[in-house]
């Protein structure tokens, strides 16, 4: 829940942000000097990229919630083997074995999409955000063949 509170606010924050800077925008693309003109033109693509950029944020962050919630449905969640520590993350020493041991069932059945994300979960719960998203991806990407 504060993960969708926290998209709400950077989605009225980069609404605001369209809106202030479309009115600079505006008043650098009149004003006849060619670096205005040009200053417009940025402010103009920049917002944009911005824009592209949540999207596939609030993209990815719905399609791993919908996976997510199916596979607790059907009860293939990663169990809780070790000690958390109090925000979430496991003990740096039990770690990698249960990383690696989800990184062996994860390429045992490669087009899984539910080894896939379990992979995912476990590696966000050891810290590495940059694989977990990677994997989670992939698991993604995975049950759209599926379906």
């Amino acid at each position: 829940m504060m993960a969708r509170a926290g998209v709400i606010v950077i989605g009225l924050c980069l609404v605001l942000y369209f809106v202030l800077t479309g009115q600079w925008a505006f008043l650098y693309l009149t004003s006849g000097d060619p670096v205005g003109i040009a200053m417009g033109a940025a402010l103009i693509v920049l917002p944009l990229i911005g824009a592209w950029a949540l999207v596939r944020e609030v993209q990815f962050g719905v399609q791993a919630e919908r996976l997510g919630s199916k596979l607790d449905a059907e009860g293939g969640m990663p169990a809780a083997e070790t000690e958390l520590s109090p925000n979430g993350r496991i003990a740096r020493a039990d770690a990698e074995p249960l990383v690696q041991r989800y990184a062996a069932e994860a390429e045992a059945a490669s087009d899984d999409w539910r080894a896939r994300y379990r992979l995912g979960v476990v590696q966000d719960a050891a810290g590495r955000r940059k694989d977990a998203r990677a994997s989670i991806r992939e698991a993604i990407r995975l049950a759209k063949l599926t379906s």
